[in-house]
């Protein structure tokens, strides 16, 4: 009787199989980690703008007269807010700049209020222009436009 000692698979196969399975491991825990903070950040991103205090108040500033004649049309902001918004579930509160720019000049937006019920209330909101130094308070002009007048 001829009895023979056959390796077993990974024996047979350890030159391929060790580095398939350490790479695959590796990219598995790669794709992980990048699809876990990629959610994170769009979680982040769509909490911040679903009510975007930035977005409500370039809106309000867009609808009043003296931004309109001292900025301009179409107001962008540049950079990022320079201060903090913070948000946690339906409340929060804001206190920021950014500098806006128009087709005719360039101003600060400076905000400041809290969220409640998923609803923004100001305490400050106004714009100085770059050029003048003056100060445009935009509270006045919203509660004209809640009240449509």
């Amino acid at each position: 009787m001829n009895e023979q000692n056959q390796k077993s698979w990974m024996g047979r196969n350890w030159p391929w199989a060790l580095p398939v399975g350490c790479c695959s491991g590796c990219l598995i825990l790669i794709v992980v980690v990048v699809f876990g903070v990629g959610t994170a950040v769009f979680g982040i991103i769509d909490e911040l703008a679903e009510v975007s205090p930035i977005e409500e108040a370039i809106n309000i500033a867009e609808k009043n007269d003296k931004i309109l004649e001292y900025i301009g049309k179409d107001i962008e902001t540049e950079g990022f807010p320079n201060g903090k918004i913070s948000i946690k579930n339906d409340e929060g509160d804001v206190d920021f700049r950014i500098q806006i720019i128009g087709n005719r000049g360039v101003g600060t937006l400076v905000v400041r209020g809290i969220r409640s019920d998923k609803k923004w209330v100001y305490e400050d909101l106004y714009v100085i222009i770059k050029e003048s130094g003056e100060r445009i308070n935009l509270l006045e002009n919203r509660k004209l436009l809640e009240e449509g007048i």
